[in-house]
Protein backbone atom coordinates (compact mmCIF):
# COMPACT_ATOMS: atom_id res chain seq x y z
CA UNK A 1 0.00 0.00 0.00
CA UNK A 2 1.40 3.37 -0.48
CA UNK A 3 2.50 5.02 1.96
CA UNK A 4 1.51 8.98 1.42
CA UNK A 5 -1.43 9.69 3.50
CA UNK A 6 -5.41 8.76 1.25
CA UNK A 7 -8.01 11.41 1.45
CA UNK A 8 -9.10 11.71 4.75
CA UNK A 9 -12.74 12.35 3.97
CA UNK A 10 -15.23 9.85 5.62
CA UNK A 11 -16.25 7.42 2.93
CA UNK A 12 -20.26 6.18 2.95
CA UNK A 13 -21.26 3.61 5.44
CA UNK A 14 -21.91 0.85 4.38
CA UNK A 15 -25.00 -0.18 6.52
CA UNK A 16 -27.79 2.34 6.35
CA UNK A 17 -27.28 5.23 9.64
CA UNK A 18 -29.19 4.01 12.57
CA UNK A 19 -31.93 6.53 14.07
CA UNK A 20 -29.89 8.04 16.38
CA UNK A 21 -27.96 9.05 13.13
CA UNK A 22 -30.89 10.34 10.88
CA UNK A 23 -30.92 14.23 12.68
CA UNK A 24 -27.20 14.46 11.13
CA UNK A 25 -28.31 12.48 7.87
CA UNK A 26 -28.01 15.48 5.32
CA UNK A 27 -25.24 17.40 6.93
CA UNK A 28 -22.86 14.17 6.86
CA UNK A 29 -23.89 13.17 3.59
CA UNK A 30 -23.16 16.20 2.13
CA UNK A 31 -19.60 16.87 3.33
CA UNK A 32 -21.26 19.91 5.84
CA UNK A 33 -18.71 21.41 8.22
CA UNK A 34 -19.01 22.54 11.44
CA UNK A 35 -18.76 25.95 9.87
CA UNK A 36 -22.33 25.27 8.70
CA UNK A 37 -23.57 24.78 11.86
CA UNK A 38 -25.49 27.59 13.19
CA UNK A 39 -24.50 27.00 17.03
CA UNK A 40 -21.48 26.61 16.45
CA UNK A 41 -20.92 30.48 15.57
CA UNK A 42 -23.01 31.28 18.27
CA UNK A 43 -20.21 30.26 20.93
CA UNK A 44 -17.62 31.64 18.73
CA UNK A 45 -17.03 34.88 20.58
CA UNK A 46 -18.62 33.88 23.95
CA UNK A 47 -16.23 34.02 26.92
CA UNK A 48 -15.99 30.87 28.36
CA UNK A 49 -17.48 32.60 31.46
CA UNK A 50 -20.57 32.85 29.55
CA UNK A 51 -20.27 29.54 28.93
CA UNK A 52 -20.39 28.36 32.14
CA UNK A 53 -23.08 30.55 33.06
CA UNK A 54 -25.50 29.18 30.75
CA UNK A 55 -24.46 25.53 32.29
CA UNK A 56 -25.08 26.72 35.60
CA UNK A 57 -28.76 28.20 35.00
CA UNK A 58 -29.41 25.60 33.61
CA UNK A 59 -28.17 22.71 36.11
CA UNK A 60 -30.82 25.23 38.58
CA UNK A 61 -33.80 24.24 36.91
CA UNK A 62 -32.17 21.05 36.65
CA UNK A 63 -32.28 19.91 40.45
CA UNK A 64 -33.52 22.16 43.44
CA UNK A 65 -29.98 23.41 45.03
CA UNK A 66 -29.55 22.98 48.72
CA UNK A 67 -27.36 24.68 51.53
CA UNK A 68 -28.78 23.16 54.65
CA UNK A 69 -27.02 19.93 55.17
CA UNK A 70 -24.65 17.51 52.82
CA UNK A 71 -25.57 14.06 52.20
CA UNK A 72 -25.13 11.97 55.01
CA UNK A 73 -21.90 10.38 54.08
CA UNK A 74 -19.97 13.99 53.89
CA UNK A 75 -17.96 14.35 56.56
CA UNK A 76 -17.57 18.16 56.47
CA UNK A 77 -20.80 20.20 55.07
CA UNK A 78 -20.12 21.32 51.95
CA UNK A 79 -22.67 24.58 51.53
CA UNK A 80 -21.48 25.62 48.40
CA UNK A 81 -23.64 24.88 45.30
CA UNK A 82 -23.96 21.28 46.69
CA UNK A 83 -27.61 19.93 45.20
CA UNK A 84 -29.76 17.64 46.67
CA UNK A 85 -28.32 14.64 44.39
CA UNK A 86 -29.75 11.23 45.79
CA UNK A 87 -33.35 13.01 45.32
CA UNK A 88 -33.06 13.03 41.84
CA UNK A 89 -34.07 11.01 39.30
CA UNK A 90 -30.85 9.30 37.29
CA UNK A 91 -32.84 10.59 33.71
CA UNK A 92 -33.08 14.43 34.19
CA UNK A 93 -29.84 14.77 35.83
CA UNK A 94 -28.23 12.61 32.58
CA UNK A 95 -29.67 14.44 29.93
CA UNK A 96 -28.46 18.30 32.02
CA UNK A 97 -24.74 16.04 32.08
CA UNK A 98 -25.13 15.44 28.22
CA UNK A 99 -26.51 18.95 27.26
CA UNK A 100 -23.69 20.68 29.36
CA UNK A 101 -21.25 18.31 27.65
CA UNK A 102 -22.53 19.82 24.47
CA UNK A 103 -21.97 23.36 25.10
CA UNK A 104 -18.41 22.90 26.32
CA UNK A 105 -17.72 20.77 23.36
CA UNK A 106 -19.11 23.54 20.95
CA UNK A 107 -16.74 25.92 22.49
CA UNK A 108 -13.55 23.82 23.01
CA UNK A 109 -14.11 23.12 19.17
CA UNK A 110 -14.42 26.96 18.12
CA UNK A 111 -11.04 27.92 20.00
CA UNK A 112 -8.88 24.78 19.25
CA UNK A 113 -9.81 24.17 15.61
CA UNK A 114 -11.58 27.16 14.70
CA UNK A 115 -14.97 27.91 12.71
CA UNK A 116 -13.45 26.73 8.97
CA UNK A 117 -13.48 22.95 9.72
CA UNK A 118 -9.66 22.89 9.09
CA UNK A 119 -6.70 25.04 11.18
CA UNK A 120 -5.66 28.35 10.25
CA UNK A 121 -2.81 28.06 12.33
CA UNK A 122 0.02 26.12 12.82
CA UNK A 123 -0.52 22.81 14.98
CA UNK A 124 2.09 23.72 17.74
CA UNK A 125 0.90 20.65 20.01
CA UNK A 126 -0.34 17.94 18.77
CA UNK A 127 -0.53 15.87 21.76
CA UNK A 128 -3.78 14.11 23.51
CA UNK A 129 -2.46 15.35 26.45
CA UNK A 130 -2.55 19.30 26.13
CA UNK A 131 -3.05 19.75 22.23
CA UNK A 132 -5.35 19.23 19.75
CA UNK A 133 -5.48 15.31 19.51
CA UNK A 134 -7.51 16.03 22.95
CA UNK A 135 -10.13 17.39 21.33
CA UNK A 136 -10.34 14.92 18.62
CA UNK A 137 -10.25 12.33 21.74
CA UNK A 138 -13.33 14.47 22.91
CA UNK A 139 -15.50 14.32 19.92
CA UNK A 140 -14.85 10.68 19.69
CA UNK A 141 -16.19 10.04 23.04
CA UNK A 142 -18.99 12.71 22.07
CA UNK A 143 -19.63 10.39 19.08
CA UNK A 144 -19.68 7.35 21.35
CA UNK A 145 -22.09 8.44 23.78
CA UNK A 146 -25.15 10.60 21.14
CA UNK A 147 -24.32 9.19 17.91
CA UNK A 148 -23.08 12.45 16.57
CA UNK A 149 -22.18 11.40 13.23
CA UNK A 150 -20.47 14.94 12.52
CA UNK A 151 -18.68 14.46 15.61
CA UNK A 152 -17.01 12.04 14.03
CA UNK A 153 -16.18 13.57 10.57
CA UNK A 154 -14.49 16.29 12.51
CA UNK A 155 -12.70 14.10 14.86
CA UNK A 156 -11.17 12.81 11.46
CA UNK A 157 -10.26 16.12 10.26
CA UNK A 158 -8.62 16.90 13.52
CA UNK A 159 -6.28 13.72 13.66
CA UNK A 160 -5.30 14.66 9.84
CA UNK A 161 -3.75 17.86 10.90
CA UNK A 162 -2.50 16.11 13.92
CA UNK A 163 -0.90 13.41 11.72
CA UNK A 164 1.06 15.85 9.53
CA UNK A 165 2.20 17.54 12.75
CA UNK A 166 3.99 14.76 14.39
CA UNK A 167 5.36 12.79 11.57
CA UNK A 168 8.78 13.25 12.77
CA UNK A 169 7.93 13.27 16.24
CA UNK A 170 10.02 10.90 18.49
CA UNK A 171 7.50 11.10 21.18
CA UNK A 172 5.36 7.47 20.56
CA UNK A 173 2.73 7.38 23.80
CA UNK A 174 -1.04 7.53 23.44
CA UNK A 175 -0.88 10.78 25.84
CA UNK A 176 2.18 12.61 23.87
CA UNK A 177 3.76 11.13 21.14
CA UNK A 178 2.77 10.29 17.22
CA UNK A 179 0.77 6.39 18.79
CA UNK A 180 -2.00 8.52 20.01
CA UNK A 181 -2.42 10.36 16.78
CA UNK A 182 -2.51 6.90 14.87
CA UNK A 183 -4.12 4.30 17.20
CA UNK A 184 -7.37 7.26 17.32
CA UNK A 185 -6.63 7.77 13.64
CA UNK A 186 -7.28 4.07 13.33
CA UNK A 187 -10.42 3.86 14.99
CA UNK A 188 -12.12 7.06 14.28
CA UNK A 189 -11.44 5.57 10.64
CA UNK A 190 -13.05 2.22 11.24
CA UNK A 191 -16.00 3.59 12.72
CA UNK A 192 -16.99 5.66 10.07
CA UNK A 193 -16.59 2.63 7.23
CA UNK A 194 -12.71 3.85 5.81
CA UNK A 195 -11.49 1.34 5.41
CA UNK A 196 -8.84 2.64 3.54
CA UNK A 197 -7.84 5.28 5.91
CA UNK A 198 -7.70 2.93 8.88
CA UNK A 199 -5.20 0.81 6.69
CA UNK A 200 -3.19 3.79 6.49
CA UNK A 201 -2.83 4.51 10.21
CA UNK A 202 -2.23 0.61 11.06
CA UNK A 203 0.83 0.95 8.53
CA UNK A 204 2.05 4.52 9.95
CA UNK A 205 1.49 2.87 13.50
CA UNK A 206 3.77 0.15 12.73
CA UNK A 207 6.48 2.08 11.53
CA UNK A 208 6.78 4.09 15.29
CA UNK A 209 10.15 3.04 16.67
CA UNK A 210 10.58 3.12 20.53
CA UNK A 211 13.74 4.56 21.21
CA UNK A 212 16.12 1.86 23.40
CA UNK A 213 16.36 4.72 26.02
CA UNK A 214 12.88 5.77 26.72
CA UNK A 215 11.23 5.28 29.94
CA UNK A 216 8.91 3.23 31.35
CA UNK A 217 6.17 5.10 32.22
CA UNK A 218 2.56 6.16 31.05
CA UNK A 219 2.99 9.52 29.82
CA UNK A 220 6.34 9.98 28.11
CA UNK A 221 7.44 6.20 27.99
CA UNK A 222 7.23 2.15 27.16
CA UNK A 223 3.68 1.35 29.46
CA UNK A 224 2.54 4.56 27.25
CA UNK A 225 3.14 2.87 24.20
CA UNK A 226 1.35 -0.18 25.20
CA UNK A 227 -1.40 1.61 26.37
CA UNK A 228 -2.20 2.35 22.38
CA UNK A 229 -1.69 -1.20 21.45
CA UNK A 230 -4.22 -1.78 24.18
CA UNK A 231 -6.91 0.92 22.65
CA UNK A 232 -6.03 -0.83 19.31
CA UNK A 233 -7.25 -4.25 20.33
CA UNK A 234 -10.46 -3.03 22.52
CA UNK A 235 -11.92 -0.81 19.24
CA UNK A 236 -10.35 -3.05 16.10
CA UNK A 237 -10.06 -6.42 17.48
CA UNK A 238 -8.19 -8.65 20.07
CA UNK A 239 -4.80 -9.30 18.78
CA UNK A 240 -4.83 -6.11 16.27
CA UNK A 241 -1.48 -5.57 18.09
CA UNK A 242 -0.46 -9.30 18.21
CA UNK A 243 1.03 -10.37 21.90
CA UNK A 244 3.66 -11.61 19.86
CA UNK A 245 4.98 -7.38 19.45
CA UNK A 246 3.91 -6.37 22.89
CA UNK A 247 6.08 -8.98 24.70
CA UNK A 248 9.65 -7.47 24.23
CA UNK A 249 8.13 -4.03 25.82
CA UNK A 250 6.98 -5.92 28.70
CA UNK A 251 10.17 -7.91 29.09
CA UNK A 252 11.76 -4.71 29.00
CA UNK A 253 9.44 -3.15 31.57
CA UNK A 254 9.21 -5.52 34.07
CA UNK A 255 13.44 -5.95 33.56
CA UNK A 256 13.98 -2.45 34.09
CA UNK A 257 11.18 -2.60 37.45
CA UNK A 258 13.20 -5.48 38.24
CA UNK A 259 16.58 -3.60 38.57
CA UNK A 260 15.87 -0.90 40.55
CA UNK A 261 13.02 -3.17 43.21
CA UNK A 262 13.96 -5.13 45.68
CA UNK A 263 12.99 -8.14 46.45
CA UNK A 264 10.65 -9.11 49.12
CA UNK A 265 10.28 -5.02 49.91
CA UNK A 266 9.19 -3.22 46.41
CA UNK A 267 9.58 -6.13 43.56
CA UNK A 268 9.23 -3.52 40.98
CA UNK A 269 10.48 0.34 41.08
CA UNK A 270 10.84 2.94 38.16
CA UNK A 271 12.70 5.98 37.28
CA UNK A 272 11.34 9.06 35.27
CA UNK A 273 12.81 11.97 35.19
CA UNK A 274 14.98 11.48 37.85
CA UNK A 275 12.25 10.45 40.41
CA UNK A 276 10.99 7.36 41.26
CA UNK A 277 7.52 8.42 41.15
CA UNK A 278 4.67 6.19 42.47
CA UNK A 279 1.93 8.09 40.43
CA UNK A 280 -0.32 7.63 37.31
CA UNK A 281 1.09 9.75 35.08
CA UNK A 282 5.16 8.75 35.72
CA UNK A 283 4.98 6.46 38.35
CA UNK A 284 4.16 3.09 39.63
CA UNK A 285 0.25 3.34 39.65
CA UNK A 286 0.51 3.95 36.22
CA UNK A 287 2.97 1.25 34.77
CA UNK A 288 1.12 -1.69 37.37
CA UNK A 289 -2.31 -0.29 35.58
CA UNK A 290 -1.01 -1.55 32.41
CA UNK A 291 0.88 -4.54 32.73
CA UNK A 292 -2.35 -5.91 34.34
CA UNK A 293 -3.80 -5.99 30.87
CA UNK A 294 -0.83 -7.25 29.71
CA UNK A 295 -0.02 -11.24 29.70
CA UNK A 296 2.13 -11.96 32.20
CA UNK A 297 3.80 -14.64 34.01
CA UNK A 298 2.88 -15.86 37.09
CA UNK A 299 6.35 -14.60 39.00
CA UNK A 300 5.64 -10.95 37.02
CA UNK A 301 2.07 -11.30 37.75
CA UNK A 302 3.07 -11.45 41.85
CA UNK A 303 5.67 -8.79 41.27
CA UNK A 304 2.71 -6.03 40.32
CA UNK A 305 0.71 -7.68 42.93
CA UNK A 306 3.62 -7.45 45.63
CA UNK A 307 4.64 -3.35 44.56
CA UNK A 308 1.15 -2.13 44.37
CA UNK A 309 0.74 -3.81 48.34
CA UNK A 310 4.28 -2.12 48.97
CA UNK A 311 2.79 0.83 48.63
CA UNK A 312 -0.74 0.51 50.51
CA UNK A 313 1.74 -0.42 53.03
CA UNK A 314 3.94 2.93 52.44
CA UNK A 315 1.01 5.09 52.26
CA UNK A 316 1.17 8.53 54.37
CA UNK A 317 -0.83 8.90 57.19
CA UNK A 318 -3.22 10.77 56.25
CA UNK A 319 -4.38 8.05 54.03
CA UNK A 320 -2.99 9.75 50.33
CA UNK A 321 0.51 8.89 48.73
CA UNK A 322 3.54 10.01 48.57
CA UNK A 323 4.66 11.65 45.27
CA UNK A 324 7.94 9.33 45.22
CA UNK A 325 9.81 6.99 46.82
CA UNK A 326 11.81 10.10 48.64
CA UNK A 327 9.11 13.12 48.21
CA UNK A 328 6.80 11.74 50.95
CA UNK A 329 5.38 15.55 51.36
CA UNK A 330 1.36 15.05 51.59
CA UNK A 331 0.45 18.28 49.34
CA UNK A 332 -0.71 16.63 45.95
CA UNK A 333 -4.11 15.02 45.43
CA UNK A 334 -4.04 14.80 41.66
CA UNK A 335 -4.69 11.70 38.97
CA UNK A 336 -1.15 12.44 38.07
CA UNK A 337 0.81 12.66 41.54
CA UNK A 338 -1.52 11.29 44.70
CA UNK A 339 -4.24 8.92 45.66
CA UNK A 340 -6.82 9.88 42.74
CA UNK A 341 -5.16 7.79 39.83
CA UNK A 342 -3.91 5.42 42.76
CA UNK A 343 -7.34 4.52 43.78
CA UNK A 344 -8.21 3.86 39.87
CA UNK A 345 -5.49 1.49 39.89
CA UNK A 346 -6.09 -0.51 43.33
CA UNK A 347 -9.71 -1.02 41.68
CA UNK A 348 -8.32 -2.85 39.07
CA UNK A 349 -6.11 -4.60 41.23
CA UNK A 350 -9.03 -5.75 42.86
CA UNK A 351 -10.29 -7.23 40.08
CA UNK A 352 -7.13 -8.92 38.36
CA UNK A 353 -6.20 -10.24 42.26
CA UNK A 354 -9.75 -10.84 43.80
CA UNK A 355 -7.62 -9.77 46.61
CA UNK A 356 -9.95 -7.68 49.66
CA UNK A 357 -6.68 -5.91 50.22
CA UNK A 358 -7.10 -3.95 47.29
CA UNK A 359 -10.55 -2.69 47.72
CA UNK A 360 -9.76 -1.70 50.87
CA UNK A 361 -7.26 0.39 50.51
CA UNK A 362 -9.08 2.20 47.36
CA UNK A 363 -12.17 2.86 49.72
CA UNK A 364 -9.73 4.60 52.15
CA UNK A 365 -7.77 6.95 49.99
CA UNK A 366 -11.42 7.92 48.03
CA UNK A 367 -12.17 8.89 51.58
CA UNK A 368 -9.77 11.54 51.23
CA UNK A 369 -10.34 12.51 47.78
CA UNK A 370 -14.44 13.19 49.32
CA UNK A 371 -12.75 15.24 51.96
CA UNK A 372 -10.28 16.92 50.07
CA UNK A 373 -10.01 16.84 46.49
CA UNK A 374 -12.15 19.65 45.38
CA UNK A 375 -9.91 21.92 44.07
CA UNK A 376 -9.68 24.81 42.36
CA UNK A 377 -8.64 23.54 39.29
CA UNK A 378 -10.92 22.09 36.79
CA UNK A 379 -8.92 19.74 34.39
CA UNK A 380 -8.65 15.58 34.66
CA UNK A 381 -4.87 15.77 35.39
CA UNK A 382 -4.60 18.25 38.02
CA UNK A 383 -8.20 18.95 38.96
CA UNK A 384 -11.43 18.36 40.56
CA UNK A 385 -12.63 16.54 36.72
CA UNK A 386 -10.00 13.96 37.40
CA UNK A 387 -10.59 13.61 40.61
CA UNK A 388 -14.50 12.23 40.25
CA UNK A 389 -13.31 9.44 38.48
CA UNK A 390 -12.28 7.65 41.82
CA UNK A 391 -16.05 7.21 42.67
CA UNK A 392 -16.91 6.41 39.14
CA UNK A 393 -14.20 3.71 39.27
CA UNK A 394 -15.79 2.33 42.49
CA UNK A 395 -19.39 2.63 41.96
CA UNK A 396 -18.60 0.61 38.87
CA UNK A 397 -17.41 -2.39 40.69
CA UNK A 398 -18.95 -2.12 44.31
CA UNK A 399 -22.63 -0.86 42.51
CA UNK A 400 -22.85 0.96 45.62
CA UNK A 401 -24.96 4.76 44.97
CA UNK A 402 -23.16 6.52 48.06
CA UNK A 403 -20.11 6.88 45.00
CA UNK A 404 -22.60 7.59 42.57
CA UNK A 405 -23.90 10.49 44.47
CA UNK A 406 -20.09 12.00 45.03
CA UNK A 407 -19.28 12.30 41.57
CA UNK A 408 -22.54 14.00 40.67
CA UNK A 409 -21.70 16.28 43.92
CA UNK A 410 -18.03 16.88 42.50
CA UNK A 411 -19.40 17.58 39.03
CA UNK A 412 -22.30 19.74 40.14
CA UNK A 413 -19.83 21.50 42.41
CA UNK A 414 -17.37 22.30 39.61
CA UNK A 415 -20.12 23.03 37.21
CA UNK A 416 -22.03 25.90 39.82
CA UNK A 417 -18.54 27.77 41.13
CA UNK A 418 -17.15 27.73 37.34
CA UNK A 419 -19.06 30.13 36.32
CA UNK A 420 -17.96 32.86 39.11
CA UNK A 421 -14.67 31.85 39.41
CA UNK A 422 -13.01 30.98 35.88
CA UNK A 423 -13.17 34.81 34.91
CA UNK A 424 -10.96 35.27 38.07
CA UNK A 425 -8.69 33.02 36.83
CA UNK A 426 -8.88 30.29 39.14
CA UNK A 427 -9.94 27.44 37.18
CA UNK A 428 -8.00 27.43 34.27
CA UNK A 429 -5.74 25.02 32.27
CA UNK A 430 -2.38 27.14 32.43
CA UNK A 431 -1.00 27.89 29.01
CA UNK A 432 -3.70 25.39 27.74
CA UNK A 433 -7.42 26.33 28.69
CA UNK A 434 -9.45 23.82 26.81
CA UNK A 435 -7.08 20.98 26.77
CA UNK A 436 -8.20 17.22 27.38
CA UNK A 437 -5.81 16.72 30.85
CA UNK A 438 -4.90 19.94 31.91
CA UNK A 439 -8.18 22.78 30.86
CA UNK A 440 -12.12 22.24 30.58
CA UNK A 441 -11.83 19.58 27.66
CA UNK A 442 -11.41 16.94 30.84
CA UNK A 443 -14.22 18.26 31.84
CA UNK A 444 -16.60 18.17 29.34
CA UNK A 445 -15.07 14.23 28.91
CA UNK A 446 -16.31 13.65 32.63
CA UNK A 447 -20.02 14.96 31.64
CA UNK A 448 -20.45 12.81 28.75
CA UNK A 449 -19.60 9.87 31.53
CA UNK A 450 -21.71 11.34 33.37
CA UNK A 451 -24.68 10.75 31.28
CA UNK A 452 -24.19 6.87 31.53
CA UNK A 453 -22.06 6.22 34.69
CA UNK A 454 -22.05 2.58 34.05
CA UNK A 455 -19.63 3.41 31.50
CA UNK A 456 -17.42 6.26 32.46
CA UNK A 457 -13.49 5.24 31.99
CA UNK A 458 -10.71 7.73 32.74
CA UNK A 459 -9.41 9.20 29.27
CA UNK A 460 -6.77 7.19 28.52
CA UNK A 461 -6.27 5.34 31.38
CA UNK A 462 -8.67 2.75 31.85
CA UNK A 463 -9.94 0.87 29.35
Amino acid sequence: MADREPNLEPEPEATPPSSSHQHQEAAVTTGARYSELPELYAVFNAPLWECFKRIALDLEYTVAPIRLNPPEFAKQPITDGVFALYLVHDAPLSEYFKRAAHELKLTIVAQTFGLSGELEVEVKDYTLYSGLLGTAFLLFKSYQVTGNAADLVHCSQIVKACDNASLRSRDVTFLSGRAGVCALGAVAALHSGNERLMEYYMLQFQKIEVPNDYADDLKIGRAGFLWACLFLNKHIGQDTIPYQYTARFVDEIIKNGRALGRKGVCPLMFESLGEKYWGASHGLAGIMHVLMDMKLKPDELEDVKGTLKYMIRNRLPSGNYPISEVDRNDVLLNWCHGAPGIVITLVKAAKVFGDKEFLDAAMQAAKVVWEQGLHKRVGICHGISGNAYVFLSLYQHTGDVEYLAMARCFTCSLLDRAHKEIPRGEMHGGDQPYSLFDGIGGLAYLLLDMVDPTQSKFPAYEL
